[in-house]
């Protein structure tokens, strides 16, 4: 199935947006993408025609437990998982902080966590917190300024029988690196320690496979993938049995529910399964898992054309600087951060919203990537991104507007 991003366009409602009588071009997707019409529809839908809580003997009610089945299969499919491994919440970093708390039930003095500073703050600072109250140590690993990659030896290296966790990104949402997880994952299981991955990033981008992958923890935000503002936990089975959450006493004692703290948002969990109906759509196949791997294979082969004619057009360009790999492939999504020479980051994001070009700006919580950089102090970096419905005329537009601003 040819890869048609017109007809894909046609299906988001906010990318008809204009500013000065052209299109904008949303470059802002690593913040948060924007949704296709199916996923405001089902959300819309649900709240016109009603829903109620769970547990009652009605239809509304039963209808509330079915598109919860329905929400947690669906992102089963996405990450190759089983739908009672799928745990909802409000987004996230309150995912994270509320399982953090339950694992370190069971720390002590001279335990070892393990972070990285290319990570969102959001998969330092909840176990960062954690060890402290704990009294475990915090070892934070550094990835290489260079190549904006993190080396899997290095944080090997310093696992041992008193490691506890380690937490680790799938793709930096700075510079777009993609860490290789499978080696790190494995090391942490032999010496017993759990693994936490950082997916919200990698998604929009890439398919997880946390069957193949076998990490203990994967998270990731529905509003990174075309969906609506909900956290998602993927929990290996036996975890979310065992480890005891923090919840209030009527709450289920089973997994996955006992995982989620008071009512879930109905009108979003409808929303996430659309979201990922349309990642679905986009691919061929017998099954929704297959069709998910034939969308991201065309998705992946999309947005690396992108990239690769970004970075061909800054390589012209002496006043821009790249942070992070220098290609695109399996070492890099195609997220760029760059600073022109001379020009504040905020000017350079300023000028380009006059353009109707819109992207981020800063540090974007990838506090200990700025820090590494040097970078804090002077206003972080801009941050450019692709996902499956940008095209070649958005990425020349942002290069004219890069080399006007680099040439003034």
């Amino acid at each position: 199935m040819p890869y048609d991003v017109d007809r894909i366009r046609r299906q988001f409602p906010a990318l008809s947006r204009r500013q000065d009588g052209r299109h904008v071009a949303w470059l802002d997707g690593p913040a948060g993408t924007q949704v296709p019409s199916s996923v405001i529809e089902a959300t819309t839908t649900l709240l016109r025609d009603g829903v109620s809580n769970h547990g009652g003997d009605f239809a509304p009610s039963r209808q509330a437990e079915a598109l919860t089945d329905a929400a947690r299969s669906a992102v089963a499919d996405l990450f190759n998982a089983s739908p009672n491994e799928i745990v909802f919440g409000q987004n996230m970093t309150s995912l994270t902080f509320a399982t953090s708390r339950a694992i370190a039930r069971d720390w002590r003095p001279g335990d070892r966590i393990i972070v990285t500073t290319l990570d969102h703050d959001a998969n330092v600072t909840p176990w960062s917190e954690a060890a402290r109250d704990a009294g475990a140590e915090v070892i934070s690993i550094e990835f290489d300024p260079a190549t904006g990659l993190l080396d899997p030896d290095a944080v090997i290296d310093a696992l041992d029988e008193r490691t506890r966790l380690v937490a680790i990104t799938a793709a930096s949402n700075a510079l777009g690196s993609v860490t290789d997880l499978a080696p790190i994952i494995a090391a942490a299981r032999q010496v017993g320690a759990l693994s936490f991955v950082d997916a919200v990033h990698f998604s929009a981008h890439r398919l997880s496979n946390v069957a193949l992958l076998q990490p203990d923890f994967l998270v990731a935000s529905a509003y990174k993938f075309f969906g609506p503002h909900t956290g998602i936990l993927y929990g290996r089975r036996e975890h979310l049995e065992s480890l005891a959450p923090y919840k209030v006493r009527p709450a289920p004692d089973s997994a996955p529910d006992r995982w989620e703290t008071g009512t879930q948002s109905f009108e979003s969990l409808v929303a996430v399964t659309a979201a990922v109906e349309h990642l679905a759509s986009l691919g061929q196949g017998a099954s929704r898992r297959s069709r998910l791997e034939s969308a991201f294979a065309a998705i992946r082969t999309h947005e690396e054309g992108l990239g690769s004619r970004f970075l061909s057009g800054i390589a012209e360009m002496p006043s821009i600087r790249l942070f992070g790999p220098s290609e695109v492939g399996e070492q890099r999504v195609s997220t760029f951060a760059v600073e022109v020479e001379g020009i504040s980051p905020q000017t350079v994001a300023a000028e380009m919203g006059r353009r109707g070009i819109y992207l981020w700006v800063g540090h974007y919580y990838a506090i200990g990537v700025m820090e590494q950089l040097g970078l804090m102090d002077s206003g972080g970096l801009v941050r450019i991104g692709f996902v499956h419905y940008s095209t070649t005329s958005e990425v020349d537009r942002v290069l004219e507007a890069l080399e006007f601003l680099g040439s003034s």
